[in-house]
């Protein structure tokens, strides 16, 4: 099978934000009451604040406006954007495919931060689409997103490869029939480990 197109996850995948996410986690859950320990934080990795927002407040019986507080979440991240750092073994990979095959970007992140976080980075001239939790209803480990973002550069879902930080988002990748990269082995290899 020739690969026509790469899909990249983002925040964990090319951008290592997720440490400023859960910097911003942490403000709006104490302002809040809301408990959500880290290791909850990282598995729900590629589900939008507002979705995760909705199951702890209803398993913690809280009167919150679930969409009002992701909002306040990620006012509290904006501020953070200037220390994002590039995730460069997978940056390294868009950057060698840019301009031979069409790339994309399917992030469970608002369209507002992830373009933020692309201007930041200085790397939005590299792909032909961006999807963003914004873009589909069903989101991650529903295929939805990637199949938008294939369906954006014009490659049949078969013909991608996808790469992810998170198990959600690697059974979005399969359920989508794409080829599943888990970025987590790619940066594990690269430091020997």
């Amino acid at each position: 099978m020739k690969i026509q197109g790469l899909i990249f996850d983002f925040d964990g995948t090319l951008a290592d934000t997720m440490p400023l996410h859960w910097q911003a986690w942490q403000v709006v859950t104490a302002r809040h009451g809301i408990h959500f320990p880290e290791e909850r934080f990282y598995a729900y990795g590629g589900k939008p604040s507002r979705d995760i927002l909705r199951i702890l407040a209803d398993e913690q019986g809280l009167a919150i406006d679930p969409l009002a507080v992701s909002k306040e979440k990620e006012a509290a991240y904006l501020p953070l954007v200037s220390g994002v750092r590039p995730v460069d073994p997978v940056l390294q990979i868009a950057r060698e495919h840019h301009g031979t095959i069409p790339l994309a970007v399917a992030s469970g992140g608002s369209r507002r931060n992830v373009g933020q976080v692309l201007e930041h980075l200085e790397i939005h001239h590299l792909f032909a689409a961006v999807v963003t939790n914004e873009d589909v209803v069903n989101q991650k480990p529903a295929p939805d997103i990637f199949l938008e973002a294939a369906r954006r550069i014009g490659v049949p879902p078969e013909f991608c490869r996808a790469y992810e930080d998170t198990d959600l988002g690697m059974e979005a990748i399969r359920a989508a029939g794409m080829e599943a990269v888990d970025v987590r082995e790619l940066r594990a290899a690269l430091r020997g480990g």
